[in-house]
């Protein structure tokens, strides 16, 4: 750099921090007018980067500035210095409201109405009509562009699947995108072509937020759209939902329960929702009633229960339910699905149970696992039968031996026929009657 260049670099350094000492209230907020001004009177962006810098350089100004502090025993004494930034701030927001609009903006706007096709769930109503906005979208930025952008109407049409139609939207936007940006449109010199887009977008975005959405429709009118109600000869019940609930039930129609479950939040309607899930044993249920189970919910645990091996998916989540000593009621009712699901992944889980302190819950441990019949429970339900101080969960285990039903395991449980207890005695009692059955069926030498 030659000396010359040092001078001027120096005289500029100066001239700037003179102008920085010099920053007072009045300069800056003169300053600051200049700049509104120049704002008001801009016609390309070029103007508008130019007015930026300006800004930068004051705020830059403001903040070395030495400026008088407000009175701090005066409440209503003005700061200077917030009220400048202030109005920085807002001369900023002018500036960029000034700017634009850009083909970018287009792009994300018509991104934006992709993505609420996709992600929204249209009544038919609501798929006709988006498919109007969408193809008045298109022939509008066709003509624009003078590019060949339409809605496929083979796919589009009524008798197109939802998936069809949804395809068949989304490529005529993804065409509209792909020819806005091959069209590099310049924000000065292709003011009007753009401001022709953003109509065009604005419509497509009014269109889809007057088409009808799923989520408008009432509870009623969503169960009439889907169906429910079809199978209403006359209303016997009332409300009515409970006379469609049961004649869903005997055609084994889960999804109509389910339907039903998610659209009608009464409790009532709730609880015989859950009943006639529980009642169909259908496993066609398992992924909602799994979900549900997941949240301990015991009506769901319930169901899973009646859908026996058809739920083995969830003796996982079901099995960390056993130890669940706090909340007794949730124990039962996990052992009893577990029992009926009849998964020997489970019989160690439970064994275990056999030693807890509540008898009101050893008698499920113990028919659980002569449900599952795992031979490897023998061992654990004889030594309850012979040691446990509940009359009433020993005569579970002995109900359990028996349903195991091994030599083993009759021989042990028929051992007591004797038995002072009642319960346990009769267990005996059928116990020994099944060896002599068996005894009686042997083939002879």
């Amino acid at each position: 750099m030659s000396d010359g260049d040092d001078e001027t670099a120096a005289d500029s350094d100066a001239a700037a921090s003179d102008e920085t000492e010099d920053a007072t209230p009045d300069t800056l907020n003169e300053r600051l007018d200049g700049v509104e001004s120049a704002l008001e009177d801009a016609e390309t962006e070029a103007d508008l980067d130019d007015i930026e810098a300006d800004l930068d350089e004051i705020e830059s100004d403001l903040e070395a500035a030495d400026l008088p502090e407000p009175d701090e025993d005066d409440e209503d004494a003005e700061d200077p210095r917030e009220e400048l930034e202030s109005r920085v701030s807002e001369i900023r927001d002018d500036l960029e409201s000034k700017r634009g609009p850009y083909a970018a903006d287009v792009v994300d706007d018509v991104e934006a109405a992709r993505s609420k096709i996709t992600d929204t769930r249209w009544t038919e109503q609501g798929a006709g009509e988006i498919i109007d906005a969408v193809a008045a979208f298109a022939d509008s930025v066709g003509s624009t562009l003078d590019a060949d952008i339409a809605v496929d109407e083979g796919d589009a049409d009524a008798d197109g699947s939802g998936e069809e139609q949804e395809e068949a939207l989304v490529d005529a936007l993804e065409a509209a995108i792909a020819a806005v940006e091959d069209a590099d449109l310049d924000a000065d010199d292709d003011a009007d072509t753009i401001a022709s887009l953003m109509e065009a977008t604005e419509d497509l975005e009014s269109g889809l937020e007057a088409a009808q959405e799923w989520d408008d429709l009432e509870v009623n009118e969503q169960l009439m759209a889907e169906g429910f109600y079809d199978v209403l000869g006359h209303y016997k019940d009332y409300p009515p939902e409970l006379s469609a609930l049961k004649e869903w039930e005997k055609r084994d129609r889960v999804d109509m329960i389910l339907l039903a479950k998610d659209s009608l939040q009464s409790e009532f309607m709730q609880e015989h929702c859950m009943d006639a899930l529980i009642r169909m044993a259908n496993p066609e249920a398992f992924e909602e009633m799994h979900e549900l189970a997941q949240r301990r919910d015991k009506p769901a645990i319930k169901a899973l229960g009646r859908m026996g091996d058809g739920a083995e998916e969830a003796v996982e989540t079901l099995v960390e339910y056993v130890d669940a000593d706090s909340d007794p009621v949730l124990q039962k009712a996990t052992l009893r699905a577990l029992g009926e699901i009849g998964s020997t992944e489970a019989t160690q889980a439970i064994a275990d149970k056999l030693e807890m302190d509540n008898d009101n819950v050893r008698p499920y441990v113990a028919r659980a696992l002569g449900l599952i019949g795992d031979t490897r429970a023998v061992d654990p339900l004889v030594d309850t039968l012979a040691e446990d101080d509940s009359e009433t969960v020993r005569a579970a285990a002995a109900w359990a031996l028996r349903q195991i039903g091994t030599e083993a395991a009759l021989e042990a449980v028929a051992e007591y026929t004797d038995e002072h207890s009642y319960l346990v005695q009769h267990e005996a009692q059928l116990a020994a009657a099944t060896l002599g059955e068996n005894d009686a069926e042997a083939p002879t030498a």
